[in-house]
């Protein structure tokens, strides 16, 4: 119990400071809830974290009848990140990199967190859980998953932060989806041994 609230906390650690200070300074987005957290945010100015919660309430009264044990882990780990996106906003103007380092650093940021929750069966919530689920049901891998559902919300933002912007968002999901894969990689074989 101790090993997964510590890997929640470092995890949402990593995915708040992959978005504020890499992907809000330059407009970016990123797939998932928190994707559609940062398009509310750039086009309302609401915080990021708090869409969050709000969006993914009808997906946790999924997952609390679905297994209540993914709802315990997932709900510590969706409002610790969440959280953990909007109290490290302070970092937006940190960090002084372009926009491609800026998209390549930040996606290696969140897919670490996101990855090393994901091994131990927590995530950030939102549509990593979905994938999780989505995942154990299938053969396919949940970082693919994740990155076809990000690519899915990226194109919805395309209005908001435009097609240059759209397009370094992309490579920002595929470095998501890389370090995903590589950190839970392991555990998904483990799985299939067993």
């Amino acid at each position: 119990m101790a090993e997964k609230l510590a890997v929640v906390f470092i995890g949402s650690m990593l995915v708040g400071i992959g978005v504020n200070g890499f992907l809000v300074p330059h407009h970016l987005l990123d797939g998932g809830i928190i994707g559609i957290g940062l398009i509310l945010h750039y086009h309302y100015h609401i915080p990021t974290g708090m869409t969050m919660i709000l969006i993914s309430t009808p997906l946790y009264l999924f997952v609390w009848f679905y297994n209540k044990q993914y709802f315990f882990y997932g709900i510590f780990g969706f409002i610790t990140s969440s959280f953990m996106i909007d109290s490290l906003s302070f970092l937006r103007n940190s960090f002084s990199l372009s926009l491609i380092p800026s998209s390549i650093i930040g996606g290696i940021i969140i897919g670490v967190g996101i990855g090393t929750m994901l091994r131990f069966e927590t995530s950030t919530g939102g549509t990593d859980l979905l994938a999780q689920i989505i995942s154990n049901f299938s053969s396919i891998h949940v970082g693919l998953i994740i990155f076809f559902i990000d690519g899915f919300i990226l194109v919805s933002g395309i209005n908001i932060v435009g097609f240059e912007r759209l397009l370094f968002s992309f490579l920002t999901i595929v470095f998501v989806a890389i370090f995903t894969t590589l950190i839970t990689g392991k555990r998904n074989e483990d799985q299939k041994r067993s």
